[in-house]
């Protein structure tokens, strides 16, 4: 993912029951805005205001799935879920990007439908409706543009915020073309614009989800260095059964099995811990399991990724 991650600082900018109510307070309007929306596009014909309103519906849907997320992300590990709840913010995202180009594809669909087949539009219902829209758009990114910061999931809400309001924009410049010169083709092609747009985010980002959710190594990390890192330590003989992965966003995760160099055994417990200190340091990782094996009895042959 292109985004900065920003490490070690992570959740002091919003309480977490002050951020629920913000987003809670985004998905009421939103989906106030998806209603008005749709009933405006289907009484002026526009399909841009249509598209602008299930863009909207899947910001509303988007923060819904982000809210629960959330709230379940914060749970503590069980022995139903021995690593947390933290993943469920990465499938929210997953499925809202899903849905996201679904939509966008529909999308597609329908406008270029409406070039073979066009349709008159009225002009000023649209901009009334999208002005509407416009305003509630960005207010809606103004709530949860400081909690995006944190979090995948309430970064994908962000982003279809900012998105609407883009499409706000181009649908009152199609609705104000057709009050001025009756150009109907505009509104379709408008429609592309804001379906284009949907795909373009959804492919963009669903790529850094599918790796964290296929336990892909953190991709900013080069996991060769991190091995480097291992076998620099001293007293360690090798390393492999190596696993590199990302819970969530934020932590990144080592098992591994070291050998111990031979006579070095009585010294196992500082070499363990001058590896953690050492991986922290050089590379942020804070979580993973060790397994030491004297260098008479290591495992032979063994790969160096995975088992």
């Amino acid at each position: 993912m292109p985004h900065d991650h920003h490490h070690g600082h992570g959740h002091h900018h919003v309480d977490p029951a002050a951020g629920d109510a913000r987003v809670a307070m985004a998905v009421g309007v939103n989906l106030a805005l998806t209603v008005a929306q749709v009933i405006g596009g289907i009484f002026s014909g526009s399909l841009a205001l249509i598209a602008d309103a299930l863009h909207n519906l899947s910001d509303a849907m988007a923060l819904v799935i982000a809210f629960a997320a959330r709230k379940i992300a914060r749970r503590p590990a069980d022995e139903a879920m021995t690593f947390g709840y933290a993943r469920a913010e990465v499938v929210a995202a997953l499925i809202n990007y899903t849905t996201l180009i679904v939509l966008g594809l529909f999308l597609v669909y329908e406008a270029v439908m409406r070039f073979f087949a066009p349709e008159p539009v009225a002009g000023w219902t649209v901009v009334i409706v999208a002005g509407i829209a416009l305003a509630i758009d960005l207010a809606t990114a103004a709530l949860t543009y400081s909690m995006s910061k944190d979090s995948v999931n309430i970064r994908a809400a962000f982003v279809h915020n900012v998105a609407d309001a883009a499409g706000s924009v181009a649908v009152i410049v199609a609705g104000s073309l057709v009050i001025l010169f009756d150009w109907w083709i505009v509104d379709p092609l408008v429609t592309l614009g804001i379906a284009g747009y949907m795909l373009w985010m959804s492919f963009a980002e669903i790529g850094g989800v599918i790796r964290i959710l296929m336990l892909g190594a953190p991709p900013q990390m080069d996991a060769s260095q991190v091995l480097a890192t291992v076998r620099a330590t001293e007293g360690v003989a090798g390393v492999h059964h190596a696993h590199l992965w990302l819970m969530d966003e934020k932590g990144a995760s080592l098992d591994m099995h070291v050998v111990v160099q031979e006579g070095a055994w009585e010294r196992a417990d500082s070499i363990k811990l001058d590896l953690r200190q050492r991986l922290k340091d050089a590379h942020g990782i804070g979580h993973g399991m060790i397994e030491l094996e004297s260098a008479g009895h290591a495992c032979r042959g063994a790969r160096l990724w995975g088992h």
